[in-house]
């Protein structure tokens, strides 16, 4: 079955790196749009429940070991506050 790629798969149909690809691109959504990606954005694009934040960090930190997103310093090193960039900006 081919899906679309406007289509938003569920998140338990993606495999690692459906996950990590998913997470990339909206990092760079986020960034074109003067955002930055967070967990909070990242649950909220994959339809996490706010108890499911240990997922969304998961896939984040598969992302960043990937070399696809990296966190934005400009905050400082707090991971609660943390915000993520492309490997680009």
């Amino acid at each position: 079955m081919l899906i679309p790629a406007y289509d938003l798969r569920p998140f338990e149909e993606m495999d690692r790196n459906d996950r990590v690809r998913a997470c990339y691109q909206h990092c760079a959504l986020k960034w074109v749009m003067s955002e930055r990606m967070t967990n909070q954005w990242l649950r909220d694009r994959f339809r996490l429940a706010e108890d499911k934040a240990a997922i969304a960090s998961q896939v984040i930190a598969a992302a960043i070991e990937a070399g696809m997103i990296k966190l934005d310093e400009s905050l400082g090193t707090s991971r609660k506050f943390a915000r993520y960039l492309p490997f680009w900006a």
